[in-house]
């Protein structure tokens, strides 16, 4: 059996072909959903996923005659994708999702239907302004909390931490279910702030290249003694009065921000935390490592914490368990 799994973000697609489990071919195309809020169409979005699907299929010699599942997860299930399914509401685990998936033909992206993997959302009531800080979404992440649980023999408790863009931290309950999530725009700011502001001259535009532990925790710390604001403006400081490295610079900037999701975190509404929660950290590298070290030196934390080394792709991983609890594999 062949199968083809999709995950296609804000700004990019991936799509993977597999004989079993046994990774063929990876094809990444830099078309997302944000392709479609800004023309208000899905024809670049539906070009750019059929387009890397077809090439996907072409790089692993897939038989025109062969049985091919095709499983998708992220942002192509919203109102600016491709396949439009409502969230499911928390709390939602591998039962609850797999039940969920909702097989429908595109065949302008695949010769069979395709199995969409839906989001979950935190609860149902109506969002005021005054308890809008209780609610918050995932398309995408649910697919990855999965792959963590199912792959890394992880059982909740848990809070699993997605560095990102927009970077997640899911909530397991003790019955390994999504409880919840909340979301920030870090890597974004990270991404602005770095680029876009007066500290594009201190930083050379440059993010962190590796973790410089000393600086970043610093940068943390001032975050939680003056704010996210003061202490980006110290990075110019040290800049025009310091013999600090471009890198420790950078550093100082990554725990500001980091500092800052992690505040978020330990007070938020949309779900409850305690210290003794096991944490589990995703993601690249240098975000993946950044978090464990706050996390880590941060006295608030006191309970376990795992850095995921994965041997494939989360979204990956996550897509196998739900097709084969739903029996589609």
């Amino acid at each position: 059996m062949y199968i083809i799994t999709i995950d296609t973000g804000t700004t990019n697609t991936r799509v993977c072909a597999w004989q079993g489990e046994q990774q063929l071919a990876e094809i990444a195309s830099p078309t997302g959903v944000r392709d479609t809020a800004i023309t208000g169409s899905t024809a670049a979005l539906m070009k750019g996923v059929s387009q890397a699907v077809q090439e996907a299929i072409i790089q692993a010699a897939i038989p025109a005659d062969a049985r091919v599942v095709y499983l998708a997860s992220g942002m192509i299930t919203s109102n600016v994708g491709l396949c439009e399914i409502p969230h499911l509401l928390a709390p939602a685990g591998l039962n609850e999702l797999a039940q969920g998936m909702v097989s429908v033909p595109l065949p302008e992206v695949a010769a069979s239907p395709i199995w969409f993997v839906p989001g979950v959302r935190n609860h149902n009531s109506v969002i005021t302004l005054e308890n809008a800080e209780q609610m918050d979404m995932m398309r995408g992440e649910e697919t990855e909390a999965i792959g963590v649980l199912e792959s890394l023999g992880i059982h909740g408790p848990a809070l699993i931490v997605l560095p990102g863009s927009h970077s997640k931290f899911v909530k397991i309950d003790a019955d390994d279910r999504i409880e919840g999530c909340v979301t920030t725009i870090g890597g974004e700011l990270l991404d602005v702030i770095t680029r876009h502001t007066i500290l594009a001259n201190a930083l050379h535009q440059q993010f962190a290249q590796e973790i410089e532990t000393p600086a970043l925790l610093q940068g943390a710390s001032q975050c939680l003694k003056t704010g996210l604001s003061r202490t980006c403006f110290s990075v110019r400081v040290l800049d025009m009065f310091s013999d600090l490295t471009l890198n420790q610079k950078a550093n100082v900037l990554l725990g500001a921000i980091l500092q800052d999701d992690l505040q978020a975190v330990k007070h938020s509404e949309a779900f409850t935390v305690t210290p003794e929660t096991h944490v589990v950290v995703c993601g690249k590298d240098t975000l993946k490592f950044a978090f464990a070290a706050l996390i880590e030196n941060d006295p608030w934390f006191s309970g376990k914490v795992t850095v995921a080394t994965p041997h494939r792709s989360l979204s990956s991983s996550g897509l196998f368990s739900l097709a084969r609890c739903r029996q589609i594999i």
